[in-house]
């Protein structure tokens, strides 16, 4: 039997639009969150939760965010109403190790746009697109199990320019039935901490029904878990050798240095 842990995830949405949006209701009647949550669950090394922006805290205080290892956000309508407060705790998590995975529009989440340091702005289009995903990294641990490629039959389209900083990894590349690219599966390192954008999510198609998108997400979650936790500090360290007793004798130079 494993002694490892179980990888402690928070999948959180705003659940907004799947309360306000009929067409979100159907597809989603539990939440966009609850519909990641349920093709993660059934994994044994995985111990999986959720949380929600009208919660108390936004529905991550400091002591749930203590208990994730893998953070996995879905934001679009109110990236606004997320405090800065909370905002300022997650950052400091993923530095310390945690995993974060922002979805879809979680580009544009306070949290994401924290870490890149950039404006993480594209162009966008809601049509009748089909999305090509390549995958450019066949080796990559969050690429595992996906083919040389992947379509969605109708997704919303994201283009080029995307503001971000270089990846550190850059994933998948896709192609929209409309001709434009987009670098749509990437990852940073944050601190400690990994980070990795996956581009499909709209929430008026069932893409978190998709095996092969379900399948990046889950292979995305074990390749973020920490490898560390160490909390942000700045000690003042004693030395590990013996010092001079003069401060001075550590600069003068030595007889017959030139």
């Amino acid at each position: 039997m494993s002694t490892l842990q179980p990888i402690r995830v928070t999948v959180w949405g705003e659940f907004r639009h799947e309360k306000n949006n009929p067409e979100v209701t159907a597809i989603y009647p539990d939440g966009i969150h609850e519909a990641i949550a349920a093709f993660l669950r059934p994994n044994a090394d995985f111990s999986v939760r959720t949380a929600w922006l009208d919660q108390a805290e936004n529905g991550l205080p400091q002591d749930l965010l203590d208990q994730t290892d893998v953070l996995v956000w879905w934001g679009h309508m109110a990236h606004r109403e997320v405090s800065d407060e909370v905002v300022a705790r997650a950052k400091s998590r993923v530095l310390e190790g945690m995993g974060l995975i922002a979805l879809h529009s979680g580009h544009y989440a306070k949290i994401f746009k924290a870490l890149m340091g950039t404006t993480c702005s594209l162009k966008w289009r809601e049509s009748t697109d089909k999305e090509r995903l390549w995958n450019i990294a066949p080796a990559h641990p969050i690429t595992q199990g996906i083919g040389e490629y992947f379509e969605i039959p109708a997704e919303e389209m994201y283009g080029e320019p995307f503001g971000i900083p270089t990846p550190d990894e850059l994933l998948f590349i896709s192609w929209f039935t409309g001709g434009e690219v987009f670098r749509s599966g990437a990852t940073w390192q944050r601190g400690h901490g990994r980070v990795f954008y996956f581009r499909p999510g709209h929430e008026t198609y069932p893409t978190y029904y998709h095996p092969q998108v379900q399948q990046v997400i889950t292979n995305a979650v074990r390749w973020a878990r920490p490898t560390v936790c160490i909390p942000d500090a700045c000690p003042n360290a004693a030395a590990l050798e013996p010092l001079p007793e003069d401060p001075a004798a550590a600069v003068r130079p030595t007889q017959g240095f030139r």
